[in-house]
């Protein structure tokens, strides 16, 4: 079983960075490939970025935090990150690590739809003020 914990969010200063934590404490014995989204007040959930099982690839959505996040992982520590850099007043959101139902080829089509994924965290907020 997969359980997701986000971690990492809060009150940032437009232009600040900030890196959030993803842990799997779930005991399903799978690595998953993985992704983040976020959601705005009043918004859909919006893909950020995801990564392979072993990190070996990587897609960024291609929207205005492209070029400012880098997703990672270390698989011995069960942990997702997402490091984002620049932020803005249009950042603040929740956001979501999920794990991509396996099976599912990593495709853009596939990582960028949240109904490829399985299970899904509680998520962190991260608020960006002016």
């Amino acid at each position: 079983q997969v359980h997701l914990l986000e971690s990492g969010g809060g009150l940032v200063q437009d232009g600040d960075s900030l890196r959030l934590s993803c842990a799997d404490s779930g005991r399903s014995g799978t690595t998953f490939a993985m992704g983040w989204f976020r959601q705005a007040p009043g918004k859909g959930r919006e893909f950020v970025a995801a990564i392979s099982w072993n990190g070996g690839d990587t897609y960024y959505a291609d929207s205005t935090m492209k070029g400012r996040v880098t997703i990672s992982r270390d698989n011995a520590e069960n942990t997702v990150y997402l490091q984002m850099f620049g932020l803005r007043t249009e950042d603040t959101a929740v956001y979501y690590c999920a794990a991509l139902s396996p099976g599912l080829p990593l495709t853009p089509a596939t990582m960028t739809h949240e109904y490829s994924y399985v299970s899904w965290g509680q998520g962190t907020q991260v608020t960006v003020s002016s």
